[in-house]
């Protein structure tokens, strides 16, 4: 059975806490399993939220600060452990090659897992459902958009009047178009549109226009929210967002749900829901507070 999901497997910033683990995602989109800025201890949390090693299709980093890094490692080394038999793409920034492949030889182990490397140069397509989005942090940052391709929904009803039945559904699908009975029967007169789903994943930036592209008409976005409205200064000097920022960022974007994380060690863990207070002051949708090993659902199609 497909699922479609966020696991939190750490909500932290730069330091971990007792509570929150650094940072690590994990997006599960049917066959896919895309892992996140895996931070610090990502792999035991893996452990925690049952999370297998060979599940994990694709590596995403969106830069190359420690919290969102340091994982690597530990993961990398795991796929090769696990006897991982399929190939795995690995998308980080290219100026920070040399980062990779410091945490990917870090140690001595036995490498047998494929790695596919897919650097990234720019913003753009980079292959499949995920694109990459400029940032503006203190060093290169991405954001990453899995955008599922639009589809269509069979109306059965509407098939079984024209006579559509069996593999001559599949071939009015792949073709458009199918001769029953003499008769032409287009694919438009049997479906309707069916739009893709769409997750934006936005960690470190100041509020930027890529941001704002990363995250446009997303049914799910993941951002960082390091600071409270408090602290707005100490956000934009160190290239960060406030929680009041990740809302304008869902309002502006037209995000359905929002889920805040990345959240500075300075902050105690029981007043977590304020940061969600914040946000919502400029984002009327659906908002969730990151807490680790959280599951969160795709919200459903529209």
């Amino acid at each position: 059975m497909s699922r479609r999901e966020l696991v939190v497997l750490g909500s932290a910033s730069q330091t971990p806490t007792r509570h929150r683990n650094h940072n690590g995602y994990l997006l599960r989109f049917d066959a896919d399993g895309v892992l996140f800025d895996p931070g610090e201890g990502t792999q035991r949390q893996m452990t925690y939220a049952g999370v297998s090693a060979g599940r994990l299709t694709r590596l995403c980093v969106t830069h190359f600060h420690g919290d969102h890094s340091l994982g690597l490692a530990g993961v990398l080394q795991r796929l090769s452990l696990d006897g991982v038999t399929h190939p795995v793409r690995c998308h980080y920034p290219a100026s920070g090659q040399v980062f990779f492949d410091r945490l990917r030889y870090s140690t001595a182990y036995h490498e047998v897992a494929e790695l596919v490397l897919s650097p990234v140069e720019r913003d753009g397509l980079l292959d499949g459902p995920l694109s990459a989005y400029a940032l503006d942090h203190r060093i290169d940052c991405f954001g990453y958009r899995y955008a599922e391709p639009d589809g269509f929904r069979m109306l059965p009803e509407a098939l079984e009047t024209a006579g559509v039945r069996g593999p001559d559904v599949r071939r009015l699908q792949e073709d458009g178009e199918l001769t029953v009975d003499g008769r032409t029967v287009r694919l438009s007169e049997v479906s309707v549109p069916r739009r893709g789903q769409v997750v934006a994943f936005v960690m470190d930036t100041r509020l930027c226009d890529g941001a704002f592209a990363c995250a446009r008409d997303a049914d799910l976005l993941v951002a960082e929210s390091t600071f409270r409205a408090e602290d707005a200064d100490l956000a934009r000097h160190y290239g960060h967002m406030t929680a009041a920022d990740a809302g304008r960022l869902a309002a502006g974007a037209g995000v359905r749900k929002l889920v805040l994380t990345h959240f500075s060690q300075r902050y105690p863990y029981e007043e977590a829901d304020r940061f969600g207070e914040e946000a919502a002051k400029e984002f009327d949708g659906e908002i969730h507070v990151a807490r680790d090993l959280d599951v969160i659902p795709l919200p459903p199609r529209r």
